[in-house]
């Protein structure tokens, strides 16, 4: 079942714009993604269509890559050029051979604190509904990972990097502390998502060639084969009614489908070792 679009986002729109954008063109009202991206930020977006939508919570989660523009000498509310100027300060000089040292002292497992300006929830609230109340709360440190970091271009107050990075990682917050080790502030200037787990930029489609009605679908299925044990069963009826199994596997979750077609993602039980269902794909 071809149901998963691989999308180009423009610049200056909301991530739910662009699903609202993707219902006339398939003709459901049934989308989702898998991934925010902010605003002015670019790049790869996995759009999920009608029976799709179910998997979601099975697809998020993965690695991310992107290019991060950023421009030294002051610092917004945002951490971004979206958000008003709170801090200027004259850039401090520092070489490349200096900056690819701070670079690596950044790899690996880390914790991370959030831009006030962001989704993440707390006691039931997303941080930016805070912010917009002028509220002040307290934010929660996050584990992160960051896998990779090159340095693609640095010309005066402009320096591009590419950051290969755990999900969950906000690119603003690292650009921030990334900086300050240098001596200077930081703001995030453009953002371009080039790779979401498998999916690169490469294999999207511009959203404008989507509203013209010309892209290329692509199949749940094999986006779940990569990300789980993947099971062809023998009596689909049985995973359809949501019935327990024993299988002799290490994975902690797999995948069910019958030809081409997801049925499951089914999850072993603490209690007795029985694979059952965490929600039916059919």
């Amino acid at each position: 079942m071809q149901n998963v679009l691989f999308i180009d986002k423009p610049k200056g729109m909301t991530s739910f714009a662009l699903c609202k954008d993707m219902r006339p063109v398939f003709g459901t009202r049934s989308i989702g993604h898998t991934g925010t991206l902010d605003p002015n930020a670019t790049g790869v977006m996995i759009i999920l269509l009608d029976k799709a939508t179910k998997a979601n919570q099975f697809l998020t989660g993965v690695g991310k890559e992107y290019i991060a523009t950023v421009e030294l000498g002051y610092e917004t509310d945002t951490l971004d050029i979206d958000g008003h100027t709170v801090q200027e300060k004259e850039v401090l000089p520092f070489g490349r051979e200096e900056l690819e040292k701070i670079l690596l002292s950044f790899l690996g497992p880390q914790k991370q604190t959030p831009p006030l300006t962001s989704a993440v929830r707390i006691k039931g609230k997303r941080l930016y509904e805070y912010q917009r109340e002028g509220r002040e709360v307290e934010i929660p440190e996050r584990d992160v990972e960051i896998h990779e970091l090159e340095l693609l271009k640095m010309e005066g107050k402009e320096i591009v990097l590419r950051c290969s990075v755990s999900s969950g990682t906000y690119i603003r917050s690292l650009v921030r502390d990334i900086f300050a080790k240098t001596g200077n502030l930081a703001t995030l200037k453009d953002l371009q998502r080039t790779r979401t787990g498998t999916v690169t930029i490469d294999m999207c489609d511009p959203y404008e060639e989507v509203i013209k009605g010309n892209y290329h679908l692509h199949s749940l299925h094999d986006l779940l084969k990569e990300r789980y044990y993947a099971i062809e069963c023998e009596r689909p009826e049985d995973i359809k009614s949501g019935k327990a199994v024993a299988l002799n596997c290490e994975a902690d979750k797999v995948y069910f489908y019958q030809g081409e077609e997801p049925l499951a993602v089914y999850e072993r039980s603490a209690d007795d070792g029985l694979y059952r269902s965490v929600r039916g794909l059919f």
